[in-house]
């Protein structure tokens, strides 16, 4: 979360010294931070996205991105930097000058990374200051249709029937579809055996080829796929039903506790004006609330998160902490690989 107390004009001087030369300090102190931010931004601006484009995250970044350059009159460039399950990307934000001219893409992936790989070059809460959450569609937990299972509780019974049957496909260890499912296999003791994949689109298409039985896919990633038949959904891993699939329900109907979900938001390097992150967040919230701009993120399945830059570092602490318990559970590892 945001250093409340940085800046000298936010420090406590009454008793100190006298209430004049008090309020003169936090006025002179206090005016490098409001010009950086009605001058902001200067030039080009950079967001940095740790996944190839052509995926849910490209593509939101390049609709916020577009945004933004029309709000503010300067080119908002979208800069992929896929590896090492996107810490190629933290790193270059966390290396980047504090002045708001590089913002991360965030996703779930970051709260996921701190807990799996065994080292790392940055501390993702540490040096990186949210701004704002943008959208959280859910993953969706579904099957191969000649599994003989039609919901949640018969595929539990099932796979404590038919242990070492039941093989989870996912893009990758540590992936949010690798952790979703460990979370639901530490929940329930349904027997799982782990299958990852080097990205969805592998990992999909063994699952509709029936060589594997069960996904906690992206919802935006098998929608059509599901549309088509191809896969039977059984449940939604968010705490409210999908609008994209109204009938199907969550995991938590039946497995209390339950609530796995992907998101995504943006982010800064830490030491970045306080004044330029809340300008950001005041703009990009502009934003989301658009209509147009509001139904083309719900048309992927979830729901636009908005709020403060305290609440996005509330939701990226809470799932760095439970992601880390699942992890530890699973006893997935990942050797820092650059």
């Amino acid at each position: 979360m945001r250093n409340q107390g940085e800046g000298l004009g936010r420090i406590r001087l009454t008793g100190m010294i006298g209430p004049a030369l008090a309020t003169a300090i936090a006025v002179i102190s206090g005016a490098p931070h409001d010009a950086a931010a009605e001058t902001y931004p200067t030039r080009p601006v950079r967001v940095i996205v740790g996944f190839a484009p052509g995926g849910t995250t490209d593509i939101i970044a390049r609709l916020i991105g577009q945004r933004l350059s029309e709000r503010f009159g300067q080119q908002f460039v979208i800069e992929n930097r896929p590896g090492a399950g996107s810490n190629l990307a933290v790193e270059a934000v966390v290396n980047a000058p504090a002045d708001g001219h590089t913002l991360l893409l965030i996703t779930a992936t970051n709260a996921i990374n701190p807990a799996l790989y065994e080292k790392l070059n940055f501390n993702f809460i540490g040096d990186i200051a949210p701004v704002i959450g943008i959208f959280q569609p859910p993953n969706v937990m579904e099957v191969n249709p000649s599994l003989p299972v039609k919901s949640v509780p018969e595929f539990i019974a099932y796979a404590k029937a038919n242990p070492g049957k039941i093989n989870m496909a996912s893009g990758g260890i540590g992936t949010p579809a690798h952790v979703s499912g460990e979370f639901f296999r530490m929940m329930t003791a349904a027997p799982m055996v782990h299958v990852p994949y080097r990205g969805t689109g592998p990992a999909l298409v063994d699952l509709i080829g029936g060589q594997v039985q069960v996904m906690f896919d992206a919802l935006p990633a098998s929608i059509e796929h599901i549309r088509a038949r191809k896969l039977r959904p059984l449940a939604v891993t968010t705490a409210m039903r999908s609008e994209l699939l109204p009938d199907v329900p969550t995991i938590g109907e039946f497995v209390p506790g339950y609530e796995a979900s992907g998101w995504f938001g943006i982010g800064v390097r830490k030491t970045t004006s306080v004044a330029i992150i809340d300008q950001l967040n005041k703009e990009i919230g502009l934003i989301l609330a658009d209509p147009g701009l509001n139904a083309q993120l719900r048309a992927l399945g979830g729901v636009v998160i908005g709020g403060s830059p305290a609440d996005f570092a509330k939701l990226i602490a809470d799932d760095t902490e439970k992601w880390a318990r699942v992890v530890k559970f699973s006893g997935a590892r990942v050797q820092r690989a650059d």
